[in-house]
């Protein structure tokens, strides 16, 4: 088999202080789905330290879910072969429940829809009272300065595809809300990035 592995500098910047969050909040057993997986380095560093969780990748994109199945060839057994996910195509979710969700540096390259999607997907597959949905990127915040950089990329995003920008925290949290994810932590982290925790209520 060809070897597709694609690399993303932000993924090796951004893939230690993930991780330490994680590790503090997600169960130390069960199944974790995570959404727009992209070339597919987390999951592999992800599963490597959380031995007792199973790991499913997701992508929309052929590409992603290449690069994720080659880097998968050098993983545990609990990283699981990546599925093909659409947010905004509710025919591509998967049956199976999940104890988490774990979505990074979607939101904001994506229509609002696929935002709808993931919210509803969470809804439908988290059914443990308290099962995690986490969230990774950067936001706008009505209470909180943003930084230049993300004000640029915000404007840079917007120039790419008018569907695509920042989201407004308190939006998303919003819309959570409406689906029964109660938003419980908001962490900080490297490069004007947050990590938001919704909590299955």
């Amino acid at each position: 088999m060809a070897d597709a592995r694609m690399t993303s500098p932000s993924s090796a910047r951004n893939t230690a202080p993930i991780l330490a969050v994680l590790k503090a909040h997600l169960p130390a057993q069960g199944r974790v789905l995570e959404v727009a997986c992209g070339a597919g380095e987390h999951a592999l560093t992800f599963t490597r330290a959380l031995p007792g969780l199973e790991w499913v990748p997701s992508d929309p994109d052929p590409a992603a879910l290449a690069s994720a199945e080659s880097w998968r060839r050098d993983g545990p057994s609990n990283l699981r072969p990546a599925i093909r996910l659409d947010a905004t195509d509710e025919t591509t979710w998967p049956d199976q429940t999940v104890q988490a969700v774990y979505c990074a540096n979607m939101i904001h390259i994506s229509p609002w829809a696929a935002t709808e999607g993931l919210m509803r997907l969470a809804a439908r597959i988290l059914t443990d009272p308290g099962g995690l949905l986490a969230l990774y990127g950067p936001y706008l915040e009505g209470d909180v300065e943003t930084a230049a950089s993300n004000l640029a990329f915000d404007e840079n995003l917007r120039g790419r595809d008018t569907a695509w920008g920042l989201r407004q925290r308190e939006d998303v949290v919003a819309l959570a809300r409406d689906h029964g994810l109660a938003f419980t932590l908001r962490i900080e982290m490297p490069a004007n990035n947050l990590m938001l925790l919704f909590r299955r209520v």
